[in-house]
């Protein structure tokens, strides 16, 4: 049974067990009348040859209230572009699979590159960005959201859970954010949001002293989770990361630009379980290693948008806190997994620890080092600005490549 605790800094809506999905979902498909409802997937081609994905759309094709469904497709090429095309046409509700390797979408990035607004390396950051402005182009949704495509644990019941306090024209949220527990083969989950996120937030605190955007972060029970939700009218001003910092990013936006009231987080599900990343500790580039750094670097960033001054002093200062936070809070997680009846490996985990802690200050170097480094994607109300054709133009080369290659 969810408890039903409000921390006062963010609005915390549990799943209470009183109301069915069936309800809910009754109730959804009445509101999406008036308010359409559309869903973006942030997809590489792998995915699709994965167990997850097609059990998610097996959940996807009950859910009625869904206006649209947009695919955002990396790393593939024409043969798997098409094979695409095949492999998401079950789907009952309009969708759309955005080619972003094809060569009319490569025009698109020339076009945005000459306008000096690169979107940034390929990325899910990316992915999920050209996803936004093909549905802003469109005219037509409401509320949006997001979710990943390796959820093995998945059900249509999350989603209707994440949507519904934006759906619902009563309710003054702007953002809903999912959360959950991480539990999987008997084990408890979730390294970077336990092993890096919670205690790098505690450190800052202690380092830094009070910050509201340091207990706005912290008010969230997982800030590491993919699935999120907007009302449409905030997202043409959204600056994203484009790399692993996307999910911390999208939290410091909505401190930024929105009331405290109108976000909120939203328990969508009584166990989650994803792909897990290999820590790739031998190569900084990949895994949990590099997710390591793009976080650390979102949030110094974000801190020094804010006026906060960085030194290496600080950053290593930092380092020396964070690691002693983060083993006080592995003691915690060892105590909670035993309790009930789930392991951890302590070796592993101090390592990964001693890994992270490595990598805030590659983070806090890169970060002093490239002052002049840009860190956000340009947001869409800067490209319309800029080319207020482009946008229209993109929707018109997705519908052409759909013709093209059937």
């Amino acid at each position: 049974m969810a408890d039903f605790h409000q921390n006062g800094n963010v609005a915390t809506l549990h799943n209470l067990r009183t109301n069915t999905a069936e309800d809910l979902a009754r109730e959804l498909e009445s509101i999406s009348q008036s308010r359409k409802i559309t869903l973006i997937l942030p997809s590489l081609f792998s995915e699709l040859e994965g167990d997850a994905l097609p059990s998610i759309l097996d959940e996807l094709s009950k859910v009625k209230y869904l206006h649209r469904i947009v695919i955002g497709l990396d790393r593939a090429d024409e043969e798997q572009y098409r094979h695409a095309r095949k492999f998401f046409a079950r789907l009952p509700q309009e969708h759309v699979v955005i080619w972003n390797d094809s060569p009319r979408m490569k025009e698109i990035h020339a076009r945005l590159d000459e306008l000096n607004l690169d979107p940034g390396e390929p990325g899910k950051g990316r992915n999920v960005w050209f996803c936004l402005g093909y549905t802003l182009a469109c005219k037509d949704s409401a509320v949006v959201a997001l979710h990943d495509c390796d959820i093995v644990t998945y059900s249509a019941d999350m989603l209707a859970r994440l949507v519904y306090p934006l759906a619902n024209p009563n309710f003054p949220y702007q953002l809903a954010k999912g959360f959950y527990p991480r539990v999987g083969n008997g084990k408890l989950n979730g390294r970077v949001s336990r092993l890096l996120v919670s205690p790098l937030l505690i450190a800052l605190k202690k380092v830094l002293g009070d910050r509201d955007y340091l207990d706005f972060l912290r008010a969230f029970r997982y800030p590491l989770s993919g699935e999120f939700a907007m009302r449409v009218a905030p997202l043409a001003d959204l600056r994203i990361p484009s790399d692993w910092g996307l999910e911390i990013g999208v939290l410091s936006e909505a401190w930024r630009n929105l009331a405290p009231k109108s976000v909120c987080q939203v328990e969508i599900a009584d166990n989650y379980d994803h792909k897990h990343q290999p820590v790739s500790k031998e190569d900084a580039t990949k895994g949990l290693s590099r997710m390591s750094v793009d976080i650390s670097k979102a949030l110094f960033r974000k801190l020094a948008a804010d006026g906060t001054v960085f030194t290496e002093e600080i950053f290593r200062t930092l380092k020396a806190t964070y690691y002693r936070t983060a083993l006080d809070l592995l003691d915690n997680y060892q105590a909670d997994a035993r309790m009930n009846g789930l392991q951890i490996d302590r070796h592993a985990e101090e390592n990964m620890i001693e890994l992270f802690s490595a990598n805030i200050m590659v983070a806090g170097q890169v970060f002093l080092d490239h002052p002049e480094e840009t860190p956000f994607i340009p947001t869409w109300s800067r490209v319309f600005a800029a080319d207020p054709q482009l946008m229209d133009d993109m929707v018109n080369v997705v519908a052409q490549d759909c013709e093209t290659y059937t």
